[in-house]
């Protein structure tokens, strides 16, 4: 994940959300997104 920039981690995430990939992975996405505190309006991510 380290090699994914901000931006392309956030595509990665609404397109993973999109497609209903598996929730192991979304949820790997997530906590990415959460560590690297890139959303500060929890309603931006469903």
């Amino acid at each position: 994940m380290a090699m994914l920039t901000d931006e392309m981690l956030l595509e990665s995430y609404q397109m993973a959300t999109l497609l209903d990939l598996e929730r192991e992975f979304i949820a790997l996405l997530l906590a990415e997104i959460h560590r690297r505190n890139l959303i500060s309006d929890p309603t931006v991510l469903h």
